[in-house]
Formats: structure tokens, sequence, C-alpha cells
């Protein structure tokens, strides 16, 4: 037998009959064969294609992180922040999701046709820039933020390679106007830039971003000391007051003397912070604390609190006013001279500023300014706002400083500022750093400085009573809520000299007088004389009764229950007082 008839009849090697037993079966011919070689090629291109769509559809569900990790080293994506509520847990400002429109120029095949069509798309795009950023060397590019989801849908019908949306924060505030100065507003990034908004971000947000634990889960809201309701009312009638009296602008602040906590503020004019271009109106600012001002009379009840606790006056002690206080060649008139000497009672109840001068001058000049020091009134103060204004003293503070001064004139403060002054003066004599932020009576006494004897407090709250009743606060006494409060009215500066006709008006209520636990002040910007005020522009004919109608507004919501037929305040407030007269 030949070599190739023995390879011929050489059996299979038992490892090759296995395989093909248990591939084909026995006794399969090549057609079989064939087949399956071209089932197993179908299946592993099945294979292939199925992997490419998995990381298709990947790639199509992380879009956005994907653009996250392209712009994040180039260009800011809004982060989120916390919620902020009000202390009854209103929501004041929040964080929705907006898509945004991206580029990545490197991908785009077409650049003119992604141009075209966009622009086409979204009309207020400019085509410029657009272009311009599209023909950039960049990995990422924003082209429009916070688009709408029809903007969204509309582009993304497009298929326009290198274009894509990420899902970011939009900060947005249901209350719009409410509590705009509070709250203040974010920049496009969602970066704080005014405000209690900016304040979260000097306080650690910022830091928390860059860290990268500032996610949605991990943040608490923030909880104000404003209430929402006590708000609307403020600003309301405040609105009301500005449009009936033609002022400028109207004012407002309801504090906790007890605590310091700042219950409402309003400035109107304000804005929409859903709407920022409005903040950079300049008339839109925040007068109670980034504005200063001559705060009138209201300053007569420092004037009188820092001769009664020397201890060497008392509420009866007498002061001459039986004409102008005449300084060189300048003379300091009253409103409404009574040509006779006046107590201290009288002093505060006609506001006399002849009275408040001598007054002043007889502590001498460092007594006066070292007492202002005390209460707060000579340097900038700082709260969590980081907007504030530092106030406006005298360089040279010398007699004639003294005696304007001492009725509210030649010192400019920030509102918010005299109100934690005058808290001090009724509330047992502690002097009480401001907070927009929930505090406790015990936290706020960690925090308060002695600056007046309690019986001096008692007096203040005395006299603030007596003005209601029978003084230029008369107009604000709602019954049953023993309202005390001390008026003011300042002249404006014009060109250098005071304008009498163009005046800011203030009133600062305590509610009640006996036991205060709120502070009210009300401001207006250049009120307007009328028929009903009988010409007068002072702020007895309009601070004080806009202070009436919130008061009888906002006393049922802070929890003041009415009280009726309680007894003159010489017995009430200074029953415990060693001078009662």
């Amino acid at each position: 037998m030949t070599d190739v008839a023995q390879a011929k009849t050489k059996p299979e090697p038992w490892r090759q009959r296995l395989i093909r037993s248990l591939l084909y079966g026995r006794n399969v011919d090549r057609a079989a064969k064939a087949r399956a070689r071209v089932g197993f090629a179908i299946l592993a291109f099945a294979a292939v294609y199925a992997v490419i769509g998995g990381r298709l559809m990947m790639f199509a569900i992380g879009a956005d992180a994907h653009g996250a990790r392209q712009g994040g080293s180039r260009d800011a994506i809004a982060t989120a922040r916390p919620d902020i509520i009000d202390r009854n847990g209103e929501i004041l400002a929040t964080d929705v999701k907006a898509p945004s429109l991206y580029g990545e120029p490197r991908r785009i095949i077409d650049k003119d046709e992604a141009i075209e069509l966009l622009t086409a798309t979204l009309p207020d795009l400019d085509t410029a820039e657009v272009r311009d950023r599209l023909s950039s060397r960049k990995g990422f590019v924003w082209l429009k933020r916070e688009i709408t989801p029809q903007q969204q849908q509309d582009i993304h019908r497009l298929g326009i390679p290198g274009i894509g949306f990420l899902r970011e924060n939009k900060r947005v505030y249901p209350t719009g106007n409410e509590v705009a100065h509070l709250i203040g507003l974010v920049n496009i990034d969602n970066q704080g830039i005014a405000g209690m908004e900016k304040w979260l971000d000097n306080n650690g947000l910022a830091d928390l971003h860059r860290a990268g634990f500032a996610t949605d889960r991990l943040q608490r809201p923030i909880e104000l000391s404003v209430d929402l309701r006590v708000e609307h009312a403020l600003r309301d009638e405040l609105l009301k007051a500005k449009e009936k009296f033609h002022a400028k602008a109207a004012s407002g602040l309801v504090t906790n003397v007890r605590t310091g906590e700042v219950v409402a503020m309003v400035s109107v004019p304000d804005f929409d912070p859903n709407n920022p271009k409005e903040a950079h109106d300049p008339d839109r600012i925040n007068r109670l604390t980034t504005g200063v001002y001559e705060m009138g009379s209201t300053f007569k009840a420092f004037t009188l609190a820092m001769a009664l606790d020397t201890g060497k006056y008392d509420l009866n002690s007498m002061w001459d006013a039986r004409g102008p206080l005449h300084y060189g060649k300048f003379a300091i008139h009253d409103d409404e001279p009574k040509g006779r000497f006046l107590s201290m009672k009288e002093v505060f109840t006609f506001s006399s500023n002849v009275g408040a001068a001598r007054i002043a001058l007889s502590q001498g000049v460092e007594a006066h300014k070292a007492f202002l020091r005390k209460m707060g009134q000579l340097e900038r103060l700082r709260t969590e706002l980081p907007e504030s204004a530092a106030p406006i003293v005298p360089r040279h503070w010398g007699d004639l400083n003294t005696i304007t001064i001492a009725f509210g004139h030649g010192i400019a403060v920030a509102p918010l500022q005299a109100v934690m002054g005058v808290s001090a003066l009724v509330n047992g004599g502690y002097l009480i750093p401001p907070t927009f932020l929930k505090r406790s009576e015990e936290e706020a006494m960690a925090l308060a400085k002695r600056v007046i004897k309690p019986e001096t407090s008692e007096k203040m709250r005395f006299l603030m009573r007596l003005n209601a009743e029978v003084g230029t606060a008369r107009k604000a006494d709602v019954k049953g809520y023993y309202i005390g409060g001390k008026t003011g009215t300042a002249e404006k500066v014009i060109n250098g000299r005071y304008a009498k006709k163009r005046v800011l008006t203030a009133f600062t209520a305590v509610i009640p007088a006996d036991k205060p636990r709120y502070q009210l002040l009300i401001m207006l910007d250049e009120p307007q004389p009328l028929k009903e005020t009988y010409g007068f522009i002072t702020s007895g004919w309009n601070a004080v009764p806009t202070a009436g109608n919130v008061i009888s507004r906002i006393a049922p919501l802070l929890g003041i229950e009415p009280r009726f037929d309680l007894p003159p305040p010489d017995r009430l407030i200074l029953a415990a007082s060693r001078t009662t007269q």
C-alpha cells in the first residue's frame, strides 16, 4: 500500500471527532458547516453593534455630565444653592433645573450651517458672538444660558453635531419683590452677588462648591428671622403711603427688641430679583442699610437718655426754651415755641430743639460723643447683609455739632443703626446687634451689652408712651396696643443747604410701651403736603398715620393681643422707678 493510501485511511484523532460532534452532530456534511459559520459571523456582528448602540445610549443619557466635565475648568456652571425660608418655613428662594445650550467647536462639522440654524431658532442670539465662540479652539463654550424646554426641543430636532444641552440650577424667587433687598440675588452662574445670597457664598457655600460637597441632597435650608406675612403688610402700607403723599421713596423696619431679629424690612421702590436688570437702578437701593440719613428728632431720644442716665436729672428737670438758642451767628428755633421753661417730659413731647440742645450742652462734647459711640451710632453697623454704609460724623466735633446732633442734624446714620440704638433705650438697656437669622433671647443676651441703667429705660418707655398720648405721635395710637414712639423730621441737604420743603420724615414706635416686644420704623422721603394735612409735611402728618395703619395689621400677626382700660403711663410704666414724677 502506498503512502497516500495510508494517509487516506489514517483514523481521525479523537479530539477532532469530539469537537466536530459537539458543534455539528454526527454525520453532518459541508453545507451544514458553512451555515454554522455564517450564523456565528452574524452573531459576532450583532454583538459588536449592540455594544456600539449601548455606548451611544449611555452618551445620550450622560450628555449633561459630559458637558459638565468639558466646561468645568473653563466655564462656570450654575451650581446648587440651599433654599432660603422665612421664620415660618415659607420659601423665599429656591433652585429649579433649566436647560442651557452649549457647543463643542472641535466637533462641529459645518460652523456656518450651525450658526444659521441656531440663530433662526433663537433670534435673540448675537450672530457675531456665536460665530466667535464656535470658531474658538476650546472644547466647550456656552451659547445661551437658561433656555426654555420648547427651545431645547426645537434645537434638538435640528440634529447639529457638537451642540448639546446641560441642565443647570436656576435661582427663582417665588415672592418676587416682597423681600428683594433682604434676599438679594445671584448672577447667571448661581453665585450670590447681593443680600443674603452673597452672605451665603461668603460664609462657606463657595468653598463647599469648590470641594464638590454642595449638592442638592447635602444642603439644609437657611432659616431667616423675617416673617413673610409681616413683610407683605408692611410693604403694602408703604406703597400706599408713597402714592398718597407723592413721596420719592418709602421704607420701614420691624425688629424684635429682645433678640435683635429683623422681622420685616422694606424699601420701595424695590426690584424683582427674578429680573436682575431692575436691581441696577440707583433709585432702588436699600435705604435701610446702604443709605445714611439725618434722622431728625428721633435722635432726641438719645439726648434725653444720656442726661437721665447720669442720675443728675429726672423727668421734672427744667430747661430754658423761652426763645431761640444763639450760638455765634446761628440760632436754634423750635417749630412750635412755647416761650417758657420746659420739663424733660415736655422737651420730648413737644419735640423741642432748644431744649434738646441745652440738654446735650449740659453733658459736654466728649460725653455726648462717648454716649453715641456706646449706643453704636458712630461706627459702621455690620450684619449678615454685605451692603452697609458708614455713618457720616463731624471730623471736628465742637459745641455747635453737639447742639445740632442733639436734635438729629449734623450726623447721618443707617436707619437700621438708629433702630438698634432705640431698641436699647426701651428693652431694659441692652444693645443687641441686629440679625437677619433666627435667634433666641438666650442667644441674644449672650451678645448683648448693657449701655444704660434699667430705670433709664423705664423713663424712656414712659416718655415714648406719653408722646403717643399727648404729643406728636397721637395719630399712631392704635387702641388696645399701648404704643409709644418718637417722631422725626429732617430737612434734606440740597446743594450744601438745608431745603425746608424737601424733608425726610421718620417715626419709630415700640409695641407695647410698657413691655416692648417689637419696634417699628417708618420713613418717607420727600412727602408732599396734602389738603388733609393742612399743608404740613412733618412726620406727624404722614409717617405717624402710616405707622398706625401698619401696627393695626401686623400686631395680630405678631401675637400681640389688644388690652383696654390700662392705667396711665406714670402708673403702669414708672411703677418700679424711683422717680415717678
